[in-house]
C-alpha cells in the first residue's frame, strides 16, 4: 500500500515538505517516485522513502554507514526498492541518469565537499522535469549564537567573520556552514529556482531535556519558516528547482 508518509529523522518542516514532493510526483503520474539520497549515510531517510513506495538510489562512500543502511532495508521489508551506490558524491553523474529523479537529497553534504558549486551542478543535473533537490545544511548563525552564549566568545568570533564559518586549526567536522543569503546564491548560481527556505531544529538543540516532544514539535513546526527563527536555526532547509529557461 502506497503512501506519502516520511518518518524519517529531521524536523516535522522538513519531513511536510518532502512527503508534498511525494504527492506532486504521484499527481503527475508517476507510481514510484524515483529518490536519489546523495551521502546518505546509514538510510535515515532512504529507509522510510523505500517504505513510502519510492525506488531510493543512495550514493555512500562508507562502507559501515552501508552495511548498516542494508540492515535497515532488511529489516524493513524494503531492500529491493533501494539500490546502493558506493561512490563519493563526485561520481553521481556516473551512476545516476541526467534528469531521472523526481526528488534529489543532499542532506549534510554541501558542508564537507571539496566544491559545493561542482556538487550543486551535479545534483540539478539529475533532477527530473518537474523534480526537486532537497538540501540541508548547517547554519553558521547557529554555531555563532550556540558558542556565545556558552561563553566562548573567542571562537564565536571567529565563525562569525571567517569566509567559510568554520573554526581554523581542525577543531570543526565541517569544511564550511551557511547562512540563508549564502546558501541561496549557491543555488541560483546552480541554475536553480529557490521554493522554500526554511529552518530545521530551530530551537531543539538548546531546549532543556524536560521540554515536551509534541510541544517541541508543534514549535518547531510554525516557527520553521519565520525568517528571524530560520536564520538562527540549527540548520537550513532548502526546496529548490532548475529554473525555467
Amino acid at each position: 500500500m502506497k503512501t506519502d508518509t516520511v518518518a524519517a529523522r529531521g524536523s516535522g518542516a522538513v519531513r511536510r515538505a518532502l512527503e508534498a514532493e511525494l504527492r506532486a510526483a504521484r499527481a503527475r503520474g508517476v507510481e514510484q517516485p524515483s529518490v536519489v539520497d546523495v551521502g546518505g549515510g546509514s538510510g535515515g531517510w532512504a529507509v522510510p522513502f523505500a517504505s513510502a513506495g519510492c525506488l531510493v538510489t543512495v550514493v555512500e562512500p562508507n562502507p559501515n554507514a552501508l552495511a548498516t543502511l542494508r540492515r535497515r532495508a532488511e529489516e524493513e521489508g524494503v531492500s529491493h526498492r533501494i539500490t546502493v551506490i558506493a561512490d563519493d558524491s563526485d561520481a553521481l553523474g556516473a551512476h545516476v541518469e541526467a534528469g531521472s529523479a523526481d526528488l534529489v537529497l543532499a542532506h549534510g553534504l554541501l558542508e564537507v565537499v571539496d566544491d559545493p558549486a561542482v556538487a550543486l551542478a551535479a545534483l540539478a543535473a539529475a533532477v527530473a522535469p518537474g523534480g526537486a533537490l532537497s538540501v540541508l545544511v548547517a547554519n553558521r548563525n547557529a554555531a555563532v549564537l550556540h558558542r556565545a552564549l556558552a561563553g566562548r566568545i573567542a571562537e564565536a568570533q571567529r565563525l562569525l567573520v571567517g569566509a567559510d564559518g568554520v573554526v581554523p586549526g581542525g577543531r570543526d567536522t565541517v569544511l564550511r556552514r551557511f547562512d540563508s543569503a549564502g546558501l541561496t546564491d549557491l543555488l541560483v548560481a546552480a541554475g536553480l529556482e529557490v521554493t522554500l527556505l526554511q529552518g530545521d531544529r530551530v530551537i531543539a538543540d538548546v531546549v532543556p531535556g524536560e521540554v515536551r516532544e509534541d510541544e517541541l514539535a508543534e514549535f518547531e513546526l510554525a516557527a520553521a519558516a519565520v525568517p528571524a527563527l530560520r536564520d538562527v536555526a540549527g540548520r537550513l532547509h532548502a526546496m529548490a528547482r532548475p529554473a525555467q529557461v
